[in-house]
């Protein structure tokens, strides 16, 4: 037996401290994290450590003997490294632990007791943060102290580790639920029980007695469903709820603590908690995703191994869940209790043994279009039309309640063709509401959107309205009504009449409307007062309250709301500089010219300098135009004392009596002005070009924004001249730019000239 509980590999001793025993106990453990039946690996394969295999195949190696071995055996640091790379691990075993119940030296005592050190486990019982790798000793002793340990499946409920859904969305309704698990729809292990819980063997209890006696007894139900209470004995309490199981220590203990009795006067009270309840295995079979046995919490339900097999199949019968007990079927639960309604009444609790299967699917029907929940649902027998519109949510508020469409496939004996097995349905709706319809096996239901179903009837309206557009028609709306969807009319509109383009009823050659005028009144003006009085601008006088009548529209009317002749509302122009009062006037009319405004604004001062006028314009763009002012002043009808428009800005200067010369020249700044001077005169007064002057390009900017540019052409030279203000300025030469080389280009106009004369020589002899 000594050597039977010694492992070595390759002669040497591995793994000194565990017995054969206990290597399988953690072979299972890491099996069931790691292997076939976990949903862990099968619903997240991403999780599973690199060092999986290679641990699997080592301890299968030193449980099971050298049978299964490969030629190429693990060594003991590739066991080691397997072990450290089991991701997660060490928070496993700090949760165990949290979740005994036990004391640190409760837990320190129980190690000695099973020949581990007493300290193996310190590591995992501190604040500190617990190691990432604990080796397999710390996994076989969790197992060793009777704790709910990874080495079996309660490691995903347990943990409460977050499962993933896997694969494309499922068209089946309900089928997602299960398998985007959250919180896996699992009890704790520890903690408060409900008051109808059965307390059974592998329960651990805690007795408190507190008064003249102060004692606290832990107490685990054996398998034969006793507990041992000390000076008291063997009581019975498997399947008992806590209230009877209360009333039972109430006798019993009374017999041994006379201070129990007395009721109100009694001087020793007691009582009794779950601290770990005890895992029950059940089986999941059927059309779940990974079907097999699961080892789930006593306070577990239906919806508890549902989840822990990873969900059901998309073929899974969702409404008749069935649960198997000693052969026997003890209940059905239609998952659609829970998934429309959130009812889990009929989610019992298992017990062990238990056996949840899932069958086939039976009769479905799928639900398209504007409904709030497209999806497949199952029916049941005397289930309708209406039922399914109900189960997928309802109608959209765009959907088309007058009729529905079923696409069904017929029976084998009524089909006669492949072509004619499917026929569609018509199913007219009654006042929007869903027919008692009888649907069968295969049908598909197809709800039409507004935009699907038919045509809109439309009206449009455009002109003057603050929301031009088209707008649904319905039976009986006015042209008041589609001005008032349109939000009114606009500012500088005319009511006397409207003009309505309708289809014609003759399309004979060819027309495309016939337009009709109505008349309007003043009550389509809706802006008005507390009084009733029109707040808007004036206008035109519009026909009195009263004296249009109310104008149906037809399908697909076009209106036209007019807009008053020459409506306008105040242009603006703006004079800025040397006049007597600056600022934006609005035009009297569409004859104002410039001339106007400027004895509007009370004339030029004495300062000003009206030759430097500038005048801007913003309609379309048109930027600074040159204007002659004086003469614009003296003579009203030249071209000059041009039309105003909205927007103008009129600048008039100062007199400047200096001119600016920039650029380059030797000495820039301003030169005083004098009168009649060319522009030479005040280039020579800047101390003349500089050797990079471009001498051709000289320009000339006057006060009114005007640019002259000096230009010569053969002989003839133009020099603009400056004015009061005005600014010169002289490019200068890029010195890194090609010059072209005058003796070589000279040469070679002599060498053509040269042989031109010679070929007229040849010629005329």
């Amino acid at each position: 037996m000594a050597n039977d509980s010694k492992l070595a590999i390759m002669g040497k001793p591995v793994f000194n401290d565990l017995t054969r025993r206990e290597l399988g106990l953690m072979f299972g453990s890491l099996m069931t994290e790691h292997g076939a039946g976990s949903t862990e690996q099968k619903k997240a394969p991403e999780r599973t450590a690199p060092g999986s295999l290679l641990l699997f195949a080592t301890i299968s190696v030193l449980a099971f003997g050298p049978s299964i071995a490969s030629t190429q055996q693990p060594t003991v640091s590739q066991v080691q490294q397997a072990l450290q790379q089991q991701s997660g691990l060490g928070d496993m075993v700090r949760t165990r632990i949290a979740q005994s119940g036990l004391s640190a030296d409760q837990i320190r005592s129980r190690l000695v007791a099973g020949g581990y050190p007493a300290t193996l486990l310190d590591a995992y019982m501190g604040s500190n943060p617990a190691p990432s790798a604990p080796g397999a000793q710390e996994l076989a002793a969790i197992q060793a102290l009777g704790m709910p340990a990874i080495n079996t499946a309660l490691i995903s409920p347990d943990t409460g580790i977050v499962r993933a859904a896997g694969g494309a969305p499922s068209d089946v309704f309900g089928v997602d639920v299960f398998r985007r698990t959250t919180t896996q729809f699992l009890p704790l292990l520890s903690g408060p029980v409900p008051p109808d819980y059965k307390v059974g063997p592998g329960d651990d209890l805690v007795l408190i007695l507190t008064g003249e006696v102060e004692l606290t007894y832990e107490l685990s139900i054996t398998r034969e469903g006793f507990i041992l209470i000390p000076q008291v004995g063997q009581v019975y309490v498997a399947n008992l709820t806590l209230d009877q199981l209360r009333n039972v220590l109430q006798t019993r203990l009374s017999r041994a603590y006379s201070g129990l009795r007395g009721g109100a006067k009694a001087t020793i009270r007691f009582d009794v908690s779950v601290a770990n309840v005890r895992a029950n295995q059940v089986y999941v079979v059927g059309e779940v995703a990974q079907p097999g046995a699961y080892q789930i919490s006593s306070l577990g339900t239906v919806f508890t191994g549902l989840y822990a097999a990873g969900g059901v199949t998309e073929r899974a019968k969702l409404r008749g869940v069935d649960v198997q007990r000693h052969g026997k079927t003890i209940a059905t639960l239609d998952l659609y209790d829970y998934l429309l309604r959130g009812d889990t009444r009929g989610d019992i609790r298992l017990e062990t043994g238990d056996v949840i299967f899932v069958p086939i699917h039976e009769s479905r029907v799928r639900v398209t279009g504007a409904v709030l929940r497209p999806a497949v649902y199952e029916t049941k027998a005397g289930e309708t039309l209406a039922d399914m519109i109900a189960a997928s949510g309802g109608f959209l508020p765009d959907a088309a309640r007058e009729r529905l469409k079923v696409t069904r496939i017929l029976p084998a004996d009524a089909r006669g063709t492949q072509s004619t097995a499917r026929v569609t349905i018509d199913v007219p709706m009654s006042k929007g509401a869903v027919p008692l319809f009888r649907l069968e096996d295969g049908d598909v239901v197809q709800v039409d959107a507004l935009s699907d179903a038919a045509d809109q009837y439309t009206v449009a309206i455009t002109g003057m309205v603050q929301q031009p557009g088209t707008y649904p028609w319905r039976a009986g709306m006015t042209l008041r009504q589609l001005v008032t969807l349109a939000r009114g009319p606009k500012i500088g509109v005319d009511l006397r009449e409207a003009e309505i383009a309708k289809l014609p009823a003759d399309r004979s050659k060819g027309q495309l409307a016939t337009t009709v005028r109505v008349a309007l009144d003043s009550t389509y003006l809706f802006t008005r007062d507390s009084t009733g009085r029109y707040v808007g601008p004036p206008g035109l006088s519009f026909p009195a309250r009263g004296t249009a009548q109310e104008v149906t529209l037809d399908p697909f009317d076009n209106v036209l709301i007019l807009r008053q002749p020459d409506f306008e509302l105040q242009r603006t122009v703006t004079i800025e500089g040397e006049v007597m009062s600056p600022g934006t006037y609005a035009l009297k009319s569409k004859e104002d010219r410039l001339a106007d405004l400027v004895r509007r604004a009370g004339g030029l001062t004495t300062h000003a300098y009206p030759e430097g006028i500038r005048f801007m314009r913003s309609v379309d763009n048109r930027g600074r135009i040159d204007i002659n002012l004086p003469l614009a002043l003296r003579d009203p009808r030249s071209r000059d004392n041009i039309l105003l428009q909205p927007g103008d800005q009129i600048t008039i200067p100062e007199y400047q009596a200096s001119v600016l010369v920039t650029g380059a020249v030797n000495s820039p700044g301003s030169v005083l002005y004098r009168q009649g001077a060319g522009i030479d005169y005040y280039l020579d007064a800047a101390g003349g070009f500089t050797k990079l002057a471009d001498k051709g390009s000289v320009s000339v900017q006057q006060a009114n924004g005007k640019v002259q540019t000096r230009h010569r052409f053969l002989w003839v030279r133009s020099n603009p001249k400056p004015g009061p203000g005005s600014q010169v300025h002289v490019p200068a030469k890029d010195p890194n730019a090609p010059r072209t080389d005058m003796v070589a280009l000279f040469g070679a106009i002599a060498q053509i000239l040269a042989s031109t004369v010679a070929i007229i020589v040849v010629a005329t002899r």
